[in-house]
């Protein structure tokens, strides 16, 4: 996720203009979900990601980025966050490879934790990432740390109960001026 220096995920309004993407970054990210077989989102970005990237790959001026990002989100397993949006046989039907998860989240979460497979991913959704962190469902933070201070907006952190202990696993500095820091959450 994408962080300002002061932890907000977006501006006042959403606004993420502020931040910093490269192919160095693209190529850097492009590896790490490569990992994962299941991204996370919540309704409002999952909205806008499944308005985008299915066809993206496929347009005449695509980018690398544009290309292997699409043909990812096409195989990925996409977990959706939504009290609005359900899983009724006509939704399924339109968005293959896709589960509503609308009540039960820490059930539901930790049924899918427990299952064989990948890495699950959580991207942006700041709404949803407040959810989790409440529950105590994300056993990792991969934030980008972007070289501003908004001084205003969506927070990363909100509400928070307890402290949470973290290990730091890596850091990457890119030429851009964002650094990628890379935790685990201390589960003891």
């Amino acid at each position: 996720m994408h962080i300002s220096l002061d932890s907000f995920v977006a501006g006042p309004n959403g606004e993420m203009d502020w931040i910093k993407a490269n192919d160095e970054i693209f190529d850097f990210v492009g590896k790490r979900i490569s990992e994962g077989d299941t991204a996370l989102y919540g309704r409002v970005t999952f909205q806008m990601m499944e308005s985008y990237w299915p066809s993206a790959g496929a347009k005449p001026t695509a980018t690398k980025h544009e290309i292997e990002h699409s043909k990812w989100y096409s195989k990925v397993h996409k977990l959706v966050l939504s009290k609005t949006l359900n899983n009724d046989s006509t939704r399924d039907a339109e968005l293959s490879n896709t589960k509503i998860i609308s009540d039960n989240l820490a059930e539901n979460i930790n049924e899918i934790k427990n299952q064989p497979g990948k890495d699950i991913l959580l991207f942006g959704s700041p709404t949803a990432t407040h959810s989790l962190i409440q529950l105590n469902l994300i056993d990792g933070y991969w934030l980008f740390v972007n070289p501003i201070i908004l001084g205003r907006g969506i927070p990363l952190f909100v509400d928070i109960k307890d402290k949470i202990k973290l290990n730091l696993l890596t850091t990457h500095q890119f030429t851009c001026g964002v650094t990628e820091l890379n935790y685990t959450v201390d589960r003891q």
